[in-house]
């Protein structure tokens, strides 16, 4: 069994999802020395948890995202360079069906990285089409933690009965899990407003990451269903959304007005009074400034409470993860 190492987690993290996508966020390899300016920026203010998955890049680039991070945390030579934590996600896919497919991808996940991942999580339950694969791919997460490789052991899109059964299973390891993430926004409250997930992450000790805070940008104010949208398969979604997302629109841009921040860091400012750890995309540098300045400062109760009241409006809310376990 390891010594327990600490996993540094900051109250904002990074996700880097776009950073090899070309099909979803346009990537291109130009866009490489801004996305390392968008790391050294994030680190260098406190935001040190980068989120990342195996999956992560389209077609050849394939892996780009870890390859990406482990480029720029080498290296960067600034302030908190001991505070980074990578955290990479296992994608459970099909022809992954032994411990030690989960072993393997965890290595070849540090390989690309060109260290140990500090959290490696797994990126999505099969309980909901193949619920024998899973208890199989739990204990390669349980190996890699067993065997020094990883500091800590994360979910992602898991409901509170299924974490419940999880937490339970690596228990009897004594294997902790860390953290869990979710889709949570003022545009998906879901997971934590109707299952009920917070208190069961608290009770069990677990900190909740928030992805996609801002509603793949539908949270920023920048679009609306009159103007120009973004191509590809968010524009379809956002024209779809945007009519019916005035009440939180208009409830970010009052509170951002009268604090003088944008609606993005009002946006992501409520998910950290919510207790959990948002994690941003940013391609550029003006757009990891803006998150950066979502810290420092909190909304008050009468805010929260006015935004819950908002979100709660929302006739048609953000699409949930087909993943998404109960």
């Amino acid at each position: 069994m390891q010594t327990t190492q600490k996993l540094s987690l900051p109250l904002m993290g990074c996700g880097t999802w776009a950073w090899g996508n070309r099909l979803l966020w346009g990537y291109d390899e130009s866009m490489d020395d801004q996305l390392q300016a968008v790391f050294n920026l994030c680190v260098s203010q406190g935001v040190t948890l980068f989120d990342t998955g195996d999956s992560y890049g389209t077609g050849k680039l394939n892996g780009r995202s870890e390859q990406l991070l482990g480029r720029f945390s080498q290296e960067y030579l600034g302030s908190n360079s001991d505070k980074i934590c990578l955290a990479t996600k296992l994608a459970a896919y099909p022809w992954r069906l032994t411990r030690q497919s989960m072993v393997s991808a965890g290595k070849a996940s540090a390989q690309r990285l060109g260290r140990n991942v500090d959290l490696v999580q797994m990126h999505w339950s099969t309980a909901n089409y193949a619920p024998w694969q899973e208890g199989i791919l739990l204990e390669g997460l349980a190996d890699l933690y067993e065997q020094g490789l990883v500091k800590g052991v994360g979910l992602s899109n898991y409901g509170p009965k299924r974490l419940k059964w999880v937490h339970q299973k690596l228990a009897d390891r004594g294997v902790p899990i860390s953290t869990l993430q979710v889709q949570y926004s003022l545009l998906s409250t879901y997971p934590v407003t109707q299952l009920g997930l917070k208190e069961v992450c608290d009770e069990l000790g677990i900190k909740l990451i928030a992805y996609s805070p801002l509603g793949l940008g539908l949270l920023t104010g920048k679009y609306s269903h009159k103007g120009s949208l973004p191509k590809g398969i968010r524009g379809v979604l956002f024209r779809q959304l945007l009519p019916g997302i005035q009440p939180i629109v208009d409830g970010l841009r009052a509170i951002a007005q009268s604090r003088n921040k944008t609606l993005s860091q009002v946006a992501l400012n409520w998910c950290i009074c919510k207790g959990t750890i948002p994690i941003p995309g940013a391609k550029s540098v003006e757009q990891a400034t803006e998150n950066i300045g979502a810290l420092g400062w909190q909304l008050d109760s009468n805010e929260v409470a006015e935004l819950d009241r908002a979100a709660a409006r929302v006739d048609k809310p953000m699409v949930q993860n087909i993943f998404q376990t109960r």
